[in-house]
């Protein structure tokens, strides 16, 4: 397993070289009063296919939940986004 000193300094030296491509492009740090909104990843190749079959069958409930495990998504999303790919 890792070490913890050692994933520290792996974190610390990600966290360096963000620092410089944000500096980089000109981005400054947002204020940490604005939430930050993360966007959920869409799946693709067989979590899409399996959300199809899923929607296929009638199970859109079941459709909803497995893109919530495939991305993390909130319920609101996640149900969005399957509506969206099946409206029916």
């Amino acid at each position: 397993m890792f070490d913890n000193r050692r994933l520290e300094r792996k974190v610390d030296a990600l966290n360096f070289k963000l620092d410089l491509i944000m500096q980089h492009l000109g981005i400054r740090e947002l204020p940490s009063a604005e939430p930050v909104r993360t966007v959920a990843a869409v799946p693709n190749g067989d979590g899409m296919g399996e959300i199809d079959s899923l929607l296929a069958e009638g199970k859109k409930i079941q459709a909803i939940k497995r893109y919530r495990e495939l991305t993390g998504s909130g319920l609101k999303e996640a149900k969005e986004a399957v509506e969206r790919r099946y409206p029916y």
